[in-house]
């Protein structure tokens, strides 16, 4: 199959979950001649959230992220379509990992995602 000559765009699609949102408690001391840097070791966590990407395989580049508090068939869907709604005209295929999400059900459909889902 040739992609480029049918404007076919491939991306591969990972998460990333459980990003800890963090935030040091004192300030980090600068630098003094003869000393280093001086990093607070002790953090007030904020809790974490999910990153959903896609990374198109011939740029390199990342074309939409998606970062929530959840990672589920529903935000995976919404990244999907938020997605192809850059380029809708597009001939899209999505590479993905075996993502287990819950256990749930795979969708009647076949997992074929279409505008308006």
């Amino acid at each position: 199959m040739q992609l480029s000559a049918e404007a076919v765009r491939v991306v591969s699609c990972d998460e990333k979950t459980g990003i800890q949102a963090l935030e040091r408690i004192a300030q980090t001391k600068p630098t003094k001649p003869g000393l280093i840097e001086k990093r607070e070791f002790e953090y007030t966590r904020h809790g974490t959230t999910c990153l959903i990407a896609s990374f198109d395989v011939v740029t390199g580049k990342i074309v939409v992220p998606s970062i929530g508090p959840t990672r589920d068939e529903k935000d995976f869907a919404l990244h999907v379509l938020s997605v192809v709604a850059t380029e809708p005209t597009a001939k899209w295929v999505f590479v993905v990992d075996n993502l287990t999400l819950g256990g749930h059900p795979k969708p009647a459909n076949g997992g074929h995602l279409k505008s308006g889902q």
